[in-house]
Formats: C-alpha cells, sequence, structure tokens
C-alpha cells in the first residue's frame, strides 16, 4: 500500500522514493500503482500505473552529512492514467491514456527552512491536490519543465511551467 505521502509525489518522485541507495547504478523501475479517489488528483477517482524504465538517483550532501540536494534521472516509463469511476452507467468509467515517455529529470533542493524547491525537466506528471496553490484536484502531464516548492505540511506551490502540457482530468471526462 501507497502512504499517503507516496501517493502525493509526482511519478518521477515516486520513483525516486523506490530508490534505496545514495547513489545506485541505474536499475528497472518497478510497475506501480496510485489509486486517487475522487477529489485528490481529479473530479473522479484516478489510477496510475507506470511500467517499465531504468532509473539513477544521486543524494548530495553538505559538509555535515546533511542531505541539500536529489538527483534523478529516467527514462522510458510508460504512465497510464485512468478514470477509475465505479459507475458502471458512466460513459467515461475505465477510459485511460497512455503516455509513453522520452525520459525526465527531477533535481529536488532542500531549503534551509525544510523545504524542498523541485525542478522537473523532460517528461513528468503532476498531481495537484485541493490544498496546493494552485489548488487542485489537477493532474497534468508536462513536457518541459515544471519547477514547485514542497513545504513542510508537504502543500505543492506551483512556481512556473514551460512547455506543453496535458490536462488528464479533462482528457479522461
Amino acid at each position: 500500500m501507497i502512504s499517503k505521502t507516496m501517493r502525493r509525489l509526482t511519478p518521477a518522485a515516486l520513483l525516486a522514493a523506490l530508490a534505496t541507495t545514495a547513489a545506485t547504478p541505474a536499475y528497472a523501475v518497478p510497475v506501480f500503482p496510485i489509486n486517487l479517489p475522487p477529489g485528490e488528483g481529479c473530479s473522479f477517482a484516478l489510477r496510475i500505473d507506470g511500467v517499465g524504465g531504468k532509473l539513477h538517483t544521486k543524494e548530495f550532501k553538505d559538509r555535515r552529512g546533511n542531505l541539500v540536494r536529489v538527483l534523478t534521472a529516467g527514462k522510458g516509463v510508460d504512465l497510464t492514467y485512468t478514470n477509475y469511476g465505479f459507475d458502471a452507467d458512466d460513459p467515461v468509467a475505465g477510459k485511460s491514456v497512455t503516455i509513453k515517455t522520452a525520459g525526465s529529470v527531477e533535481n529536488r533542493v532542500i531549503n534551509p527552512d525544510g523545504s524542498s524547491t523541485v525542478t522537473l525537466t523532460g517528461h513528468n506528471g503532476l498531481v495537484l491536490f485541493p490544498t496546493d496553490v494552485p489548488a487542485g484536484p489537477s493532474t497534468t502531464q508536462y513536457t518541459g519543465r515544471v519547477v514547485f516548492t514542497i513545504d513542510e505540511n508537504f502543500v505543492f506551490t506551483l512556481i512556473s511551467t514551460a512547455g506543453p502540457a496535458l490536462d488528464i482530468c479533462a482528457k479522461l471526462s
């Protein structure tokens, strides 16, 4: 089972969280499902599945041994977003879209106050909850650059985006 904290991560960040060592060689990314109830990722229940790919993660520490940055790079993860509605009369329940990603990089800088600034490049999905800024629910698949912060309460604040963006909730409605 994925914890609430793990569900909050972007698919790329979730994959990075699965890394078990500070510096790893490339390893196969496991299949993962993320199930979000209505109102978290979209107005309907949303399932995100990730399959395949390779991933590298490296942690950087300061002279005192404090973690200051995590860099994750990967390629080849296929992401499938599914309208996970349970109403048999709903014509879009079960509708899905698959994104074949060419690669992504996540650079997470740990700020002195405990928050993080995250810069994503390449192909990345970002889920925003109602507690985030801007308030979700929203799920967007980006190709380009995305910058956001994560505070000590795990609130995401979107700073900027550049490049094409696909509104997953609209696509599956």
